[in-house]
């Protein structure tokens, strides 16, 4: 298997033309990631309230890619710095809000109150589990704790539709429970981490 070092090395090889190429049409690493941000929020709301899933998911992981592709971007044109970082992570909650937002529409037309519940936790739990860090790291406290970040909440939550899409029954619903808890857990870890920091003698 490819260790990182080789990963990030092949995907380089990959991702630094494009970038070139957005470069030199006059695309700015902003714009790009502007970009991305709508096409994966435009994808979620459109196709994910109605349970089209499968092709939801192959329009976003298209989008995706502006990700790898805003940062290389910023590197060819040695603008790596604090608003980068600072749009990158707004803008990531804005995807996060439309995909759990979608879900949530999706299960209240179509699934028990339970699962509109357990849809409704993601939603909101993935905010609270954002601002906590943001928050703790503002007043100078570390908060990089947690079971659930936000990519492993996103690949089990769109894995489970792009499989529930296929047709297999139950996989989604059982998805967002699971997720409501660990994102519960999450919240609770992070809240105890930040108390023991605050308070440490």
């Amino acid at each position: 298997m490819l260790n990182q070092t080789n990963a990030r090395a092949v995907v380089g090889k990959v991702i630094t033309p494009v970038a070139k190429g957005l470069l030199k049409i006059g695309l700015s690493p902003d714009a790009v990631t502007f970009i991305g941000t709508v096409g994966v929020s435009a994808a979620a709301l459109i196709f994910f309230p109605d349970g089209r899933f499968v092709i939801g998911i192959l329009i976003m992981v298209l989008f995706v890619f502006s990700d790898m592709l805003d940062g290389a971007m910023a590197r060819l044109q040695n603008r790596t710095g604090v608003w980068g970082a600072f749009l990158d992570s707004t803008l990531d909650r804005v995807a996060d809000g439309a995909i759990f937002g979608a879900l949530l529409v999706w299960a209240v037309r179509t699934q028990s109150i339970w699962v509109q519940a357990a849809a409704l936790i993601c939603l909101v739990g993935g905010f609270v589990i954002s601002y906590a860090r943001a928050r703790a790291e503002s007043v100078g406290l570390d908060c990089k704790v947690g079971i659930a970040e936000r990519t492993e909440r996103l690949l089990i939550a769109l894995l489970a539709a792009f499989i529930y899409g296929l047709g297999v029954p139950y996989i989604l619903p059982a998805a967002l429970f699971l997720l409501a808890a660990l994102v519960i857990f999450t919240v609770y870890q992070r809240l105890i981490h930040v108390y023991r920091q605050a308070n440490a003698t």
